[in-house]
Order: C-alpha cells, then structure tokens, then sequence
C-alpha cells in the first residue's frame, strides 16, 4: 500500500505509513506459518495410532536387581513415548509365578511381557540351548557380540508360531556355585552336593556329570528350600545371590563362571497381534534402549555385588585348571546339546566367536 501526493510523488508520511503495512503483513504471514507448522506437528501427534493400554510386565527377581532396573527403564520409556498413553505395570520377585509359569502366561496373553534365561526357551524351539552349553563366552562383551547378530536373530526368529516375539537379549550374567556343605577347591568337591538347578535338562546332566545330585527347581521356591536344608546348594550370577538374599541361608561361594546367561525380553504374540505399526515401533525403540542399560547396570552391579557377598561368605575363586578339568569333564553334555543346536548354527557360533577371539 502506498500514498502519494498530488504531484504524483511519494512523500514521506506515505513511506513512513507503507513500511509500517509491509511489516504488519509480514507478522501476519509469520503468524500463519507458525500456526501452519502447528497444526502439521498436532496433526502428526495425532496420527500417531497409539492406544490407551496398561500392560503387565513379570521377572522373577527384585525391583532393585539389575533386571527390575530394566524392566523399570522399559516402562518409563514406553511411557514417555506413548505420551503417558501405554502404561507397563512391573510384577516383580516372582509374584506371579516362575518362569515355566510365566511363558505359558505370555502364551495365553494373561501376560504381556517377561524377561528370562535364553535357555528355557529350547523347550520351544530347541536350539536355544545354545546358550546353557557350559564355558561358551568368556566375556559378557563376547556374548553381546553374538546375541545382538545374525546368530542372536535367528533364534529369535525361531519364536514365530510360539506364542512369544522376542524383542532383545538382556544379561543376567555368570553362574557361581553356592553351598552350606564345603568349599569347592577343586572338580571333586562338588560331588555327593545336593544342587537346585533350573528347570532344564541341561543344567540336570551337567551336575550329574559332575557328581551331584541337581534337584530341578522353580527360583521362587529357591530360598526356602535352602533354609530347610531340602538342598545343599544353588548356582547363579552374584547379583541373583545378593538380591535374594541367597548368602543368609549359604556359607560358601565358588566363582566357577559355568555358563553365562543372557535373557531374552518376550513380548505376548497375542499382544503384539493386537498393536499398531506405531505401537510396535515405539515398544522396540524402548526395548533397544532398555537392553543396553539393562547390561550396564548389570555388569556394573556385579563386582559390587562381589564385594558384598564377601563380606558374609567365604569366596573363592576356581583356578583355571579346575575350570579346565571340568571343561574335559563335561564334554559329553556339551556334545549331546550342541547336536540340538545343528551343525550349521554351531559352525557358526564357533566361526564368530574365533572371530571374536
């Protein structure tokens, strides 16, 4: 807009009144694309196909166990990124049942997420027993290396069909043996022990190879049982021992790092079914994320865990001869499980972890 004298010139009153148009045009075209971008960002909020849910999440050990601190950072995350829209409600210490319990739970979709030992599930699909064999990793970085590739992939896939989607694999760590009878210097001290064990056929052999006498468990019976003197003993990482309070009812501890156990997080397929692509997505990224402060605090909470466990038990440490004894000991089950794995996966476990090594 402009004005203009009657000579046809512009004066300065009309320069002064066209700048002040020019800027009230521009502030309202300002104003529009802000309210433009807005809406485009509302409307992409919005979009987002994500449901109002409240989801039931069960692991066996404490709230404050490095688990329970997983489960807890997946939840917030879910949150968070749902907008407060899907809620994880956490079912810690075994409230709901053991781990045979849960998986059915996460089968029939009365349960929506839980977290367990890699090797339960070989009852499922077999060739997860790959990750009980006895000595596999040396290091939890090693195991990392192969769970997060096309090795940890493929047996996650093998859970199509199961009832379960495996969304990642967390860590609970090396297994140390426990006992109220003796210490274990050497292979020959932990015969005659009677052993809890896990639930599988495995964990069976190799304490039979051994000598003992493995008593098949659910955790949540674990430390009454110990109380009662119904076993001798028990195997499992030291944040497990701690966090259950497993050292009030054992006098002594071996760190013999038999077998190292990652965990994988399921997912109900009966949920998964029912979810959006978006929901979908926002639960993997929180998965990912989750996983890798999940083995963090794990890994970071089991020399702490150590030197607590020191100060009520007698500790000590399996020398690499032993180790390698029981190693030659238990070749037989060690060759009897890889057979359920298959030759293919196994030549490549071995292929990667050479790699690795």
């Amino acid at each position: 807009m402009s004005f203009r004298s009657t000579s046809g010139e512009e004066t300065p009153e009309s320069n002064s009144n066209m700048e002040r148009d020019i800027m009230k045009l521009n502030h309202i075209a300002v104003l529009g694309t802000a309210s433009i971008l807005a809406l485009g960002l509302a409307g992409q909020a919005s979009a987002a196909d994500i449901k109002e849910r409240t989801l039931r999440f069960s692991f066996l050990n404490a709230k404050d166990h490095p688990q329970g601190m997983g489960a807890a950072r997946f939840a917030e995350l879910v949150s968070k990124a749902s907008g407060g829209k899907i809620t994880v409600k956490l079912f810690g210490s075994g409230v709901l049942g053991g781990d045979v319990q849960t998986v059915s739970s996460i089968q029939g979709g009365t349960l929506d997420f839980t977290v367990l030992n890699a090797g339960l599930l070989s009852s499922h699909a077999k060739e997860f027993v790959l990750f009980d064999l006895p000595f596999l990793f040396n290091s939890g970085k090693e195991a990392d290396a192969i769970v997060d590739g096309p090795i940890g992939n493929k047996l996650l896939a093998r859970l199509q069909g199961k009832g379960m989607v495996g969304l990642g694999y967390w860590e609970l760590g090396f297994r140390h043996l426990t006992n109220n009878v003796r210490p274990v210097a050497k292979m020959e001290d932990i015969a005659g022990l009677k052993v809890r064990v896990v639930q599988s056929p495995l964990y069976i052999e190799m304490f039979s190879a051994l000598g003992a006498n493995p008593v098949p468990m659910p955790f949540t019976e674990l430390y009454t049982a110990l109380e009662q003197r119904a076993v001798d003993g028990q195997e499992n990482p030291e944040a497990t021992i701690l966090g259950t309070k497993l050292n009030e009812v054992q006098k002594y501890m071996t760190l013999t790092g038999h077998i190292y156990n990652p965990q994988v997080l399921l997912a109900s397929q009966k949920l998964w079914d029912q979810l959006s692509a978006d929901e979908k997505k926002l639960l993997q990224k929180a998965a990912r994320d989750a996983t890798l402060y999940q083995r963090k605090v794990n890994r970071d909470g089991a020399a702490q865990a150590l030197a607590k466990l020191k100060a009520s038990m007698k500790v000590n440490e399996l020398s690499a001869a032993e180790k390698g004894r029981i190693r030659i000991k238990l070749q037989g089950v060690t060759k009897k499980f890889s057979e359920n794995v298959g030759p293919q996966l196994m030549g490549e476990l071995n292929s990667e972890l050479a790699k690795l090594r």
